[in-house]
């Protein structure tokens, strides 16, 4: 059985890593989770799984091994509607992306990140990031940006920093009343 101070910091993780995405401010997040051992692991991520599915946020692995995994919390609605866009697809066809259905797309953003030293630059599509960034971010190799926050902006500034704003917010607000005992279901939206 797993303890419940061990279900509350992965809990405590998605919150302080994820809150936008639970406030739906935001398709989707990524962290790297360290855990003690791989059955613990699926323990607590089937937990938080139950806890999140109903508010239509689901927590799954792009890459683990025995001691961390790397996750992907997200909105499965939210995602379908982003890579349903033509700029999106034409983006994720350069990568090999076939189909641009949640799952298969999933699939295959594991594969690729399994297989690759460096972080696949697409990545940013399945977080919200705008695609216009994304696809400066791969011309530019990283280079160039107006300014960085949760991603390198090249083009609307403005905009990017009001988003970046507002993540901040919502991440201290999120901890600070989770801290307080509110339960990651109820601050999930």
């Amino acid at each position: 059985m797993v303890c419940t101070d061990v279900l509350g910091r992965i809990e405590r993780e998605v919150i302080k890593e994820c809150s936008p995405t639970l406030a739906g401010l935001k398709t989707g997040n990524l962290f790297n989770y360290r855990y003690d051992n791989i059955s613990d692991f699926r323990r607590e991520l089937a937990s938080v799984n139950r806890k999140l599915n109903a508010k239509g946020v689901y927590v799954t692995f792009l890459k683990r091994n025995e001691k961390s995994a790397l996750l992907y919390v997200f909105r499965p609605d939210r995602l379908e509607k982003d890579l349903s866009q033509p700029a999106v697809q034409n983006v994720l066809k350069v990568f090999g992306y076939t189909d641009y259905k949640v799952g298969a797309s999933i699939k295959h953003l594991k594969q690729r990140v399994g297989e690759n030293t460096c972080f696949p630059h697409e990545i940013g599509l399945f977080l919200s990031y705008p695609v216009e960034d994304v696809i400066q971010f791969i011309r530019q190799k990283g280079c160039n940006y107006k300014c960085c926050g949760v991603w390198k902006v090249y083009c609307d500034e403005a905009f990017s920093q009001k988003m970046f704003a507002r993540y901040r917010k919502c991440t201290e607000v999120y901890l600070r009343v989770f801290d307080r005992g509110r339960s990651i279901s109820a601050l999930t939206v």
